[in-house]
């Protein structure tokens, strides 16, 4: 039998107004479809399992998010991914319950993901990719000349911790995206921090 977690409900009545009829609705879901599904909390969000990590849903300020753990293998997957450069889940932004596809569509998205781990199917291995030589872009490097604190934070890191900011801004798919990254970017630097700086902070608190 499945089990719910007190942790969750908690989760949801903090959550915004708009977010917990969503947060209900697909908590309902998962159950429906997955009977045996255990509740639990993993990087402050809340996870279901069922004969391993199963899918996972989270509240933001504005949003909601809905994510599958083994995703990139399910029928679908090109159809949930890719929707939204900001979204953390597969079904994009959900800002209301009109968002969501039908119950039916969830439903069986939910058994899919079952099965892959009834069946012990496993993620296949990341490959190792050499990465690229990324060019410290003009724009940013103008804002890092003008903010010695933050040229003094990103000189000290690390050629990983560099990387991973120039990637983040480099991939940026407008203007309007780049410049903003940039200027979150000066905001983290000022403070002395790494772009995963929240993930981070999440683990050591543990």
């Amino acid at each position: 039998m499945g089990t719910q977690d007190t942790r969750i409900d908690a989760y949801i009545s903090k959550s915004a107004d708009f977010a917990k009829p969503i947060l209900h609705h697909l908590r309902k879901l998962v159950h429906k479809a997955c009977p045996d599904a255990v509740e639990t909390i993993k990087w402050s969000m809340p996870f279901f399992e069922y004969k391993g990590t199963l899918c996972n849903m989270a509240s933001f300020k504005q949003h909601c998010a809905f994510g599958f753990w083994k995703s990139a293998l399910m029928k679908d997957s090109k159809e949930m991914t890719g929707k939204n450069e900001v979204a953390m889940g597969h079904l994009g932004k959900i800002t209301s319950l009109t968002d969501l596809p039908p119950d039916n569509k969830i439903i069986a998205l939910i058994k899919e993901a079952c099965k892959l781990n009834e069946d012990q199917v496993k993620m296949p291995a990341k490959k190792k990719e050499e990465k690229k030589e990324i060019e410290i872009p003009e724009a940013f490097q103008k804002a890092l000349n003008k903010n010695k604190k933050a040229l003094a934070a990103f000189s000290a890191f690390s050629p990983s911790h560099k990387y991973e900011y120039l990637e983040w801004i480099t991939e940026a798919k407008t203007d309007e995206t780049k410049n903003k990254r940039i200027s979150t970017t000066m905001e983290w630097l000022t403070e002395g921090k790494s772009r995963h700086w929240k993930y981070a902070k999440k683990l050591t608190s543990k």
